[in-house]
């Protein structure tokens, strides 16, 4: 062992000497000391270096160049020598602590090092005082942890994607302060097909209009929107104004299975003051991920929900057709012109001896379910009514048909027209009554008797007969036509009953303003609705 103690690390391998950046050693302490944060380094009893980590080097503001063997400089002596700290510890060997460097901001621990009673050493550990910079971190993690619970209560509370991406600019805006414009591609691209952002439309704001502009972004918040999407991560910009930052935060979600993730739109921020630090953009992008799987929630749904219009619609598009002697006009509009389908259904059946028989259904329930057992009533409707039976025993066969084929009870309408009698007969299971348009225009309500809804296998269901003529038109619907939400349905009726129309209007124009006159566009349920009237007889010659 050498007088200056350092045959000792190298005899028992703890470090070795290197001259330039400080001392080597074995590996796994040598990169364990390398990589800790606080700042290690051995001095020999001499106090020259005999080892230093880059911790130590960067607290201490040591130079690195030729370490070993030297003396600390000026800058360290500070972290290492305050009140004799280290003159005490060497000469009665109990370790020491005390606050050091510039304005006591660290910590320095001394202990020294002896083998078989000889000192070989010291061993100086310096710490930054944590206290400022723990409670910054910890004032930063309770904001995110808070930023992260009111996200979850405030974006994606509905399957509106414009609701969802303004929920997102008030949130940016409430936490971080200035203006938030947010951009959308006007449907999800293909898998891994990039986004342009010349497609992109802003459908959502919040914040003073001055720093994103009305409608469109312009120079650096174009600039940053436009590198954030063509790259899928955030970028920043400086805005023209003094001390104005922009930062833009692609909206993306996993686009398949794969794990590809594609870019549906762009969050972008404005501020005068501050730029936007590391953990302003952490909170941005967890409410922009939130945000992003709302609005792929909103689009997937709404796919889905086309689809089952889509269907219900081809479904609805063919009834079958009636006798000549009959004029016919049908609709159908989902709930709220929206894409949320029913299973309301109608149809016509053609019989014998001129006759027609007309059917209006519904369905209980919504989405695809409800319309492919809606196409398994109508299609078992279809072989029970070429029987030609009256409509009330079409109605029994077809309720004990159906109880063990479906899981959904339906409500049905029979009405059969018999043009060479001037007859209509109505038979209802548990379905609203039709409305006949007379002569002067009035409507009137048929009394028909509603009985169990077919699928329940009850049966018990009355036939009533009324006269038509060529002049009256019959309408027959569903529920949503009338139904509204905490209204009497005697009172949803009488709305049905105040409509008017002038005699001799055609059954498509009469359709029509019953649809408007009882505001089907916002109805609460999908409406489906079927006129018929007879044609006038062509006198002889």
């Amino acid at each position: 062992m050498t007088a200056d103690g350092r045959g000792w690390f190298q005899d028992h391998h703890v470090l070795s000497t290197a001259e330039a950046g400080g001392l080597g050693g074995p590996r796994a302490l040598e990169d364990f000391l390398r990589d800790a944060a606080a700042g290690v380094c051995v001095l020999a009893p001499d106090l020259r270096y005999v080892y230093a980590n880059d911790a130590y080097r960067r607290i201490t503001g040591e130079s690195p160049d030729r370490l070993a063997g030297r003396s600390p400089g000026n800058s360290a002596k500070q972290y290492l020598e305050p009140a004799g700290l280290l003159a005490e510890v060497l000469s009665d060997g109990i370790p020491r602590g005390r606050a050091t460097g510039p304005g006591d901001g660290c910590r320095t621990t001394c202990v020294r090092l002896e083998e078989r009673g000889t000192v070989v050493g010291v061993l100086c550990i310096v710490i930054e005082d944590p206290s400022t910079e723990l409670q910054s971190e910890l004032r930063l993690a309770r904001v995110r942890s808070a930023a992260a619970d009111e996200a979850v209560e405030r974006i994606g509370t509905s399957l509106d994607e414009r609701r969802t991406c303004g929920e997102l600019a008030h949130f940016v805006t409430s936490w971080l302060g200035g203006a938030a414009a947010v951009e959308l591609l006007p449907s999800l691209p293909a898998a891994r097909t990039p986004a342009l952002p010349s497609s992109m439309l802003r459908v959502a704001g919040a914040g003073p209009v001055e720093l994103l502009g009305n409608g469109e972004l312009e120079g650096a918040a174009r600039s940053a929107a436009d590198r954030a999407v063509g790259s899928g991560l955030p970028a920043t910009e400086h805005g023209p104004g003094a001390g104005t930052a922009v930062l833009a935060v692609p909206l993306a979600a996993s686009a398949d299975r794969s794990g590809a993730d594609d870019v549906i739109g762009v969050v972008v921020l404005a501020r005068v003051g501050s730029p936007y630090a590391a953990h302003d953009l952490a909170l941005a992008r967890h409410a922009v991920r939130r945000a992003a799987v709302g609005v792929r929630h909103s689009r997937e749904f709404a796919a889905e929900q086309r689809k089952a219009v889509d269907l219900q619609r081809a479904l609805l598009t063919e009834p079958g057709k009636p006798h000549p002697n009959l004029q016919l006009a049908t609709r159908y509009l989902p709930v709220g012109g929206s894409d949320l389908v029913g299973g309301d259904w109608f149809e016509t059946v053609r019989l014998h001896y001129g006759r027609t028989l007309l059917v209006m259904g519904d369905v209980m329930g919504h989405g695809v379910e409800a319309a492919v057992e809606m196409n398994t009533y109508r299609g078992m409707l279809r072989d029970t009514a070429a029987a030609d039976l009256p409509p009330h025993r079409v109605l029994r066969r077809l309720d004990l048909a159906i109880a063990d084929t479906v899981a959904r009870p339906a409500t049905c309408l029979l009405v059969r027209i018999d043009p060479a009698r001037g007859l209509g007969s109505f038979a209802s299971a548990g379905h609203l009554p039709p409305v006949v348009f007379t002569r002067d225009g009035t409507a009137d309500l048929v009394d028909v008797p509603a009985g169990p809804p077919l699928g329940t296998g009850l049966g018990g269901y009355e036939l009533v007969t009324r006269e038509l003529t060529a002049d009256e038109t019959l309408l027959l619907y569903t529920d949503g036509l009338v139904e509204r939400r905490g209204e009497d349905i005697d009172a949803s009726l009488a709305r049905l009953t105040r409509v008017r129309q002038q005699s001799g209007t055609p059954v498509e124009e009469l359709v029509d303003t019953v649809l408007r006159e009882l505001d089907a566009e916002h109805a609460e349920d999908d409406v489906a609705l079927l006129a018929a009237r007879l044609r006038p007889r062509r006198s002889a010659g």
